[in-house]
């Protein structure tokens, strides 16, 4: 049996944050949910071993979005990029990332679910 791609997800993870362009998002804030999608390179070990050190620690993971969300920012692009970017330099192991940040309740005038953008990220060579 051969392993051919993993990826780990963590779904729908939800945070009250204060991002957005306007002065009134950043003061009263509002509910986002970020999904993330992880593509390690190698979990043979986790597999075959049963070892947590084998693949992404999906905790830890969290935490970092959670982190990461804590700090307001003006564009969810720019939450994203930084998302990605603390998880590259915390998981060596990661080739790519995709990370969707979704605002709740944008401030545009429509009835909808939500705002969001997907960003996906490969690791430089």
């Amino acid at each position: 049996m051969k392993l051919t791609q993993t990826t780990i997800r963590l779904r729908r993870m939800a945070f009250y944050a204060y991002h957005g362009v306007l002065d009134q998002e950043r003061t009263v804030g509002g509910e986002y949910w970020v999904d993330l999608t992880l593509y390690p390179d190698d979990i043979g070990a986790a597999v075959q071993d049963d070892r947590l050190d084998g693949t992404v620690n999906y905790a830890e993971a969290y935490e970092i979005v959670r982190r990461e969300m804590a700090q307001p920012s003006a564009l969810l692009e720019h939450v994203g990029g930084r998302i990605a970017q603390a998880l590259f330099a915390a998981f060596p192991a990661l080739l790519r990332i995709e990370v969707e940040v979704c605002k709740a309740n944008p401030p545009i005038g429509a009835a909808c679910e939500g705002a969001s953008v997907k960003l996906v990220f490969e690791r430089n060579s």
